[in-house]
């Protein structure tokens, strides 16, 4: 689970303004941090299928925000890209 703390430096670290904290972009830097977490509590707790079922409907809602931000913003999709690292 993510504190608050963790949360506020995602959204610094991609905020395009100083009150931005619901934008694309940081939703899916909030989104990432969130299910690399996830994944690595699966890994220890194989048979979690709950967590498991939370896992794949983030991955899922990540999936639509970077498919929206790609057909309207591919600047901003680039970056977004770059700094958290998701394709290779």
């Amino acid at each position: 689970m993510l504190t608050p703390r963790k949360k506020l430096n995602i959204i610094k670290e991609i905020q395009v303004h100083d009150t931005d904290t619901g934008s694309a972009p940081v939703q899916i830097g909030i989104l990432s941090r969130q299910i690399d977490e996830l994944a690595t509590h699966l890994k220890k707790h194989a048979k979690d299928n709950h967590s498991r079922r939370g896992l794949l409907k983030m991955v899922n809602k990540r999936r639509k925000l970077l498919l929206y931000l790609s057909k309207n913003d591919e600047k901003s999709y680039s970056q977004t890209i770059k700094k958290l690292g998701l394709k290779k």
